[in-house]
């Protein structure tokens, strides 16, 4: 299976679980995972920084509609894919990764893929929280359900990317 279509596939089964499975999983009333997150952090770092924009606002602006958030997805999406080269320089001791590396499980260890994939889902939600609360007066609803579905959300698909990407070396 070429890279085009391994990503093609896992795009539309993470984005079919988001808003047929995921959507209605609501622990405590705010802890909703985002799953389909996983398809950005493990997008090839090789595409084109457009490409990697264009995408990611398609992803959140598809969930938006599902979801009916109206562009808060797609906002969160692209930051996320925007500040994620940075986010890689940092980890990486300030080396960029080589070309055709893809961080993703057997390709890292698990601390490198614990700290990228936090970073990223942190970007996420409290964006996400940010707006849909938009209130600065309740700051601390908006840290504590943003942490709260960080690690719910960063639990969730690290067991996804152990699952299915273990001894692939």
């Amino acid at each position: 299976m070429n890279k085009f279509t391994k990503n093609f596939s896992r795009f539309i089964i993470l984005i079919l679980l988001q808003v047929f499975v995921f959507n209605y999983v609501q622990w405590f009333g705010f802890l909703n995972p985002a799953v389909y997150l996983l398809f950005l952090i493990l997008l090839p770092l090789e595409v084109s920084k457009s490409a990697q924009y264009i995408i990611a606002f398609a992803t959140g602006f598809i969930v938006d509609a599902f979801l009916r958030t109206y562009g808060i997805q797609a906002f969160a999406c692209t930051l996320m894919v925007c500040l994620r080269p940075y986010f890689i320089l940092v980890l990486n001791g300030l080396k960029p990764l080589e070309t055709g590396v893809t961080p993703a499980p057997g390709i890292k260890d698990f601390n490198w893929i614990l700290v990228y994939t936090l970073l990223m889902v942190f970007v996420h939600q409290i964006t996400v929280t940010t707006l849909e609360v938009f209130q600065w007066i309740q700051w601390w609803r908006i840290i504590w359900t943003s942490v709260a579905n960080t690690l719910f959300t960063t639990f969730i698909i690290l067991c996804v990317e152990y699952i299915f990407y273990s001894g692939k070396r």
